[in-house]
Parts: structure tokens; sequence; C-alpha cells
């Protein structure tokens, strides 16, 4: 079987069974300068003569007329190959080459070695619906039970060639009902597995982070009806406690805390029992649960050995995604919170009160714990945005938002590059103005003009102070006309080079989701989810005619993807599985073909249109030479007779 299969690679390599001879020949000798034993030598002799003919055998019955298309990379080779094969067998010839108990695959191999040409007439061949009287044939379902990861191998191998699968698997009719368009898409193996399981497919693209490809119809509407009916409710179940946790937060920092206090500025014991109990919920609840799974998540990772390295420091892969980071430094700032916390650390400090948040520790402590406040309540917000996911719309402003921020950085970058200078150098000028003071208050001043906030009563006593109005009048050109307005520029051109692709990148951000979702779906809402499709029931071409199942169909207006060919071959006469299609009227020269004639027909004309010049050339070039050479007589006639006289 390691022979066979080793034959079959030498097929694909287009080795000549005529060089096996030679190399027998040639390691014999080598063997016999090496060893005297006459026996090793005729062993070796024959075991290697055995393993070279069974090689023979293999390539042999291997070399079919398709590997020798895909060797040469040849669409046209390929499809003269292919037309010559029994219609029950098409896609197989393309699929499959099997000797002894080995096979290859002739659309695989064609990937792995280059031949994107050959893999692509492969794929449309093998999704090319074809018709005789009795059935329809497509090769969708041989193709995937064949490669049940055909899209993971084009998505790393060939990219290129997933736009020809995807719109191999989309049907569209040539003729309209009241302004409808009948269109099948056969998506039956991007949804379901072999197992009846969620299919990887969306994984797969998803991972592939092409913008484009994620916005292809096929994807588009596989990705759609999976949240839509299975991923939404879970997602959305997933997010409630979230929600929920946010909202006990915000009563604990935000309202209560606000509520009306009585003569000694305290809270009631009411309300500050209630914020007892919704701070001991989010320390024990939400906090607790955000620690349970980022332990998980590090010690999975540990196990792994998936890390990431950052400036020298070892962090687990998971980090790299913002919302992990951000989750890990709410567990951080909660767990502050929690060590500052005035309620906890006023315990038993007025006897008269059950419970305080006044004493001479909890005020210390209340600024900080404020501060602790403030970013957690802005950790939390920040990871809301997870459910902008829930509109395209939505999700694709707050992912050009986030991807033009890079700019903002830069340009708030420079303008403290410059108020920090420019504030050092007031710094060291002899001036008097009060409000420039120092590096710190000149720092603050400066950061007033560029926001605008700086009074025209301080602008005109700068007109005391000619020296400090001058660094000023500069700082304010550099600042106010140029950086903010290149700021400007910047995000504008960020925006437009981000807007074309932002609804994929929203895409790409819902297939993430949707691969995270789907593991917390129960198995019998997903098999109820697969029952509904129906993809096992045959979907029409039209009125009356039954065709191909695997897929669902819509419908879409007639303007929008106009069809005026039918795009499914259909053929009479025999309806025989072993007869070969007939040849395809109107298909005989593709594009290609025509392309090549057209070639052919310019070099001819170029060719002879060549010669004619130089022909022409040489003739004038004789008649010039003739009368140039006469003149010469003439000259030296007339040279000779001189001498004469």
């Amino acid at each position: 079987e390691d022979i066979s299969a080793l034959g079959l690679r030498h097929v694909g390599y287009a080795i000549p069974t005529e060089l096996f001879g030679p190399f027998v020949t040639a390691c014999v000798h080598v063997v016999r300068t090496l060893t005297e034993d006459d026996a090793a030598e005729e062993a070796f002799r024959w075991s290697l003569s055995l393993v070279s003919r069974i090689l023979v055998r293999v390539i042999n019955e291997g070399s079919t007329i398709v590997m020798r298309a895909i060797n040469a990379n040849s669409a046209k080779l390929l499809k003269r190959a292919v037309s010559c094969a029994p219609r029950g067998k098409r896609a197989l010839w393309m699929l499959n080459v099997q000797v002894g108990t080995k096979s290859i695959s002739p659309f695989i191999w064609a990937i792995e070695t280059g031949g994107f040409d050959a893999a692509k007439a492969i794929i449309v061949d093998l999704l090319t619906i074809r018709s005789d009287r009795d059935c329809y044939y497509y090769g969708m379902d041989i193709l995937f039970e064949r490669h049940p990861d055909v899209i993971k191998r084009l998505c790393v191998d060939a990219p290129s060639l997933l736009p020809t699968l995807l719109d191999g698997l989309v049907w569209r009719s040539r003729t309209t009902e009241h302004g409808q368009r009948r269109v099948n898409y056969y998506v039956k193996h991007l949804i379901v597995d072999a197992d009846g399981q969620f299919a990887k497919a969306i994984e797969w693209t998803t991972d592939n982070q092409d913008a484009k490809l994620v916005c292809h119809p096929v994807v588009v509407l596989v990705t759609d009806m999976v949240w839509n009916k299975v991923a939404f409710r879970n997602f959305l179940l997933g997010k409630a406690w979230f929600l929920f946790t946010l909202l006990v937060f915000t009563l604990s920092q935000c309202v209560l805390n606000n509520t009306e206090r009585d003569d000694e500025g305290a809270l009631s014991q009411n309300v500050l029992i209630i914020s007892v109990l919704c701070r001991v919920f989010i320390y024990l609840f939400s906090g607790g649960q955000q620690v349970k799974l980022h332990v998980f998540e590090t010690l999975k990772a540990i196990r792994a050995k998936d890390f990431i390295w950052y400036n020298c420091v070892p962090m687990p892969t998971y980090l790299s995604l913002w919302q992990n980071a951000a989750s890990l430094a709410l567990i951080v700032v909660l767990i502050l919170m929690l060590v500052f916390e005035p309620l906890l650390n006023c315990v038993g400090s007025d006897p008269n009160r059950l419970i305080s948040e006044h004493c001479e520790r909890g005020d210390r402590l209340l600024f900080p714990y404020s501060l602790l406040s403030s970013a957690a309540m802005l950790l939390y917000f920040m990871l809301l945005t997870d459910l902008s996911v829930f509109s395209t719309k939505v999700s694709a402003y707050v992912l050009v938002c986030a991807r033009v921020l890079s700019e903002l950085a830069l340009s708030l970058s420079g303008l403290s590059f410059f108020i920090v200078a420019f504030a050092c150098a007031i710094s060291a000028l002899e001036q008097g103005d009060p409000d420039f003071v120092g590096i710190g208050q000149s720092m603050l001043q400066l950061c007033k003009m560029c926001l605008g906030m700086f009074s025209g009563e301080s602008f005109d006593e700068l007109e005391n102070f000619p020296p400090l109005l001058f660094v000023v009048a500069i700082f304010l050109i550099i600042t106010v006309v140029f950086i903010l307005n290149l700021l400007i520029a910047q995000l504008t051109c960020a925006y437009q080079a981000t807007y074309l692709d932002m609804a994929g990148y929203a895409r790409l951000n819902r297939g993430k989701i949707i691969t995270e979702t789907m593991p917390s779906v129960s198995a019998a809402r997903w098999e109820s989810f697969v029952e509904n499709l129906r993809l096992d029931d045959p979907m029409e071409f039209g009125e009356g005619d039954l065709g191909l199942p695997g897929g669902v169909q819509v419908l879409e207006p007639a303007c929008a993807n106009i069809t005026t060919v039918d795009v499914i071959r259909r053929f009479g006469g025999s309806t025989s599985p072993a007869a070969e299609w007939p040849q395809e009227d109107g298909h005989g020269h593709d594009e290609e073909d025509k392309f090549e004639h057209l070639e052919r027909t310019i070099a001819k004309a170029m060719k002879r249109m060549s010669k004619a010049s130089r022909a022409h050339g040489s003739g004038a070039g004789s008649s010039m030479g003739g009368s140039i050479g006469s003149s010469g007589g003439s000259g030296s006639v007339c040279a000779s007779g001189g001498g004469s006289d």
C-alpha cells in the first residue's frame, strides 16, 4: 500500500516510466561498489526491481488523461479529457484516481501543485447542472463527500478559487414570475456536516479574514439563517446576564449614591442595605463568573502551550482579543474596588448604625474608590459594544470607528509633543503672565487653546507680553491650523479606505460570534432547525420541473441579478449513465478558445506584414544600390579620363 501511495504521487509528478530502469541500474552499480557479497547485491537488485515494477504499474494505471491535463495545468485539455467520460462517472474522474487500495484526488493535487487553471475548470465542470430526459446531474454532493474540508483547503491554498466554488452553488431562473426570480442556494454541506452536526464552513470563512468573501450571497444566506434561527437566541441569553449585572452595578454606583441624604450627609439605612446587596451581587456573581472564565482559559492555554509574546512577556493567546483583555481588566478593577470598599472598611465604626459609609478610614478611601468605580463603569459599557452584532449596520459603524482610532492616536501624540515642547519654551521665556508660570501651568493653558476654552480676556492680556504672544501664535498655527486639519484629512482617508469593506468586517464579526455560540445550542433545537430547512427535498426549477435537493429556494427581485441564459445544460438522446454527454452546442469554443483564435489570427497577420515589409525593403535597397553603383562607375571613368588628360 505504501508503494502504491508513492506511485500515485509519482503520477502527480508526471515521472516518465522509462527512467525507472536506468535508476535501478545506477542504484545497483552503487551498491556493487560498497559490498562484495553477490547474494546481497542480487537481493538488492531483485527487491528494487520489484518496487520499480510496482511503481511502473501504478503509474501506468493512474496516469489518466485527467492527470495529464492537470500536470499541464490546462483547462482546455481538462475539458477534452472529461468530455469522453460516462455521465454517471464524470465527477469521479476529476475527484478520484484509485490503484489498489490507495487513491489520489486530481482536484486536490491540482491545488497542491499550483495548477489553479485546471482546478478552476474542475470546479466549474463539477458545479454545472446537466440534465437528460430522466434526471439531473450535479457534482456538489460528490465534491463535498470526497472532500468535506474543501472550503478549508481553498481558504488555505487557493483563496482565489473560493468565489468560483460559491458561484457554482447558486442557480437563478431565467424566467420571472410577478417581478420575482427563483434562486436556489445549494448550501446543505455548508450548514450540516456528514454527521448531522453544524458544519465548519462559517468558521473557515471567518478565519480566512476576507471581508469581500463573507459578502458573497451564499455566505450571507448561510450566516443569516444560522444567526436568525439558531444562534441569536443563545447569544441573547448569554448577554442577558451581562445586561442584568450592568443594571445592578449602575443601580449601586450611580442611582443609590445620589438619593436624598440626612442632615449629616449620610444615606438612609434602607438605601445602604440595598447598596450592600447590589455590591455583594457584583463582587460574587459578576466578578466571580469572570474569574472562573479566565482561570479556565488560562489553564487551557497552559496545557496547550498557546501563548503569544508581548515585549518579552508571555500571555495566553485568548487575551489578544480586546474583549477578553477588557474583561480581565474589569476583574482587576472589581478586586481593587473590594479592597477600597468604604462600606466594608467602616463596619463597626458607628454603634448607632448597622451600616455606615462615613468613617475616618472610609473617607480616606472614598475618592480612590470612586475612581475605580468610574473605570469599572467604562469597562462595562465598553464590553456592551458586543451587542452591536444584532445589526449589521451598527456593527459596521462600530468597527469603522475602531479602525480609525489609530489615526486619532497619532494626531494626539503629535499634539501632545508640541504642547510639551512649547510649554517648556514658554517656561524658559522671561515673561510675567500669571497664566503661564511653570511647565504644568503652561501646558494647561495651551491645552485650553487647542480645545477653544481659552478666554478672550486672557488673549487680550497676552498683548502686554509680545514675546509670549509671538510664541503662542506660532503654537496655534502649528496645532490648530496644521495638526487638527491634518487629523480631519487622516480620518477622511481612513474612513474611505475602510468604508468599502465595513459590511464585510461586520459579517466577519458576526461569523466569529456564531462560531463561538453554536456549541451552546442544544441538539434538539439544532435538529429541529435542520428538519425545517428540508434540505433533502428536491427544489423546483420551474412550474412542474422538480429539480435537485440539498438547498434552499428564495425569491429575489427580477432586476437584482438579470439572467438571460438558462444555466442548466439540457440534452436529449440516450439517458444511460454509461453514455457520454453530447457535444454542447454553443460551448464548443469558449472564451479562451476565442481569444486564442484571435491571437493566432493577429500573429499570422503580423507575420505577413513583416514579410511584406522586408520584401519591400530589400527591393528598394537593391534598386538604390544599382543607382549608386552606376554613379560610382561614372565617377571613376571621369577620374580616369582626367588622369589621362
